[in-house]
Parts: C-alpha cells; structure tokens; sequence
C-alpha cells in the first residue's frame, strides 16, 4: 500500500527565501530516490510563508528508506531554527475506497 502524507511547516519571519531554497535542494534529492512517487511542495495563497509538502512513496518500506537517507537529518537540522513549529507536522492520508 502507498504511502501518502502531507507535512506542514511556517516560515519564521524573513526566513521564506532560505526556506525555500533548503527545501528546493532536498526535493531534488528526495524525487530521485526509487520509492518516491510524489514530492511537490506549495505555499499557501494567502500566507506565501506557510508550506505544504505533498508526499507519496511507494509503500511503508520505501518510506522508511527515505527518512534513513543521510541527507534527511541534515536538512531537518537545517529547517528548524527558520521554521515556527519545532518540526514538520505531519499528517498521514489514506485514500478513500472510491479513488482508483
């Protein structure tokens, strides 16, 4: 079964552009790994400081595989301090039995 999440993160005050450029560096890493399917990332039209990231791996062993890669941690540790929250929030999705 695919694995599909949504993580969500504020940009602090004047950190957007740096947000932003972290976060284009690590989709290009993440999208070539073999069990990612999707990685697209938006701002919100009404708060461009607000990100949604858009998730789905292959199933739950290609997840894993993806928060072990070593650039994964890095990244985080570079993310935090400009970002509101003390982490992504991340929300898990699960299709409804309708979608094909």
């Amino acid at each position: 079964m695919k694995k599909t999440l949504l993580a969500e993160f504020t940009a602090r005050e004047g950190a957007q552009d740096e947000v932003a450029r972290l976060i284009g560096d690590y989709t290009l890493k993440v999208r070539e790994e073999e069990g990612n399917l999707a990685f697209d990332v938006y701002t919100k039209a009404a708060a461009p400081h607000a990100f949604w990231i858009f998730e789905v791996y292959r199933d739950e062993d290609a997840f894993q595989a993806h928060l072990n890669a070593p650039y994964g941690g890095p990244f985080n540790a570079a993310l935090v301090p400009l970002i509101e929250e003390d982490a992504s929030a991340l929300t898990f999705l699960n299709p409804l039995a309708t979608n094909p």
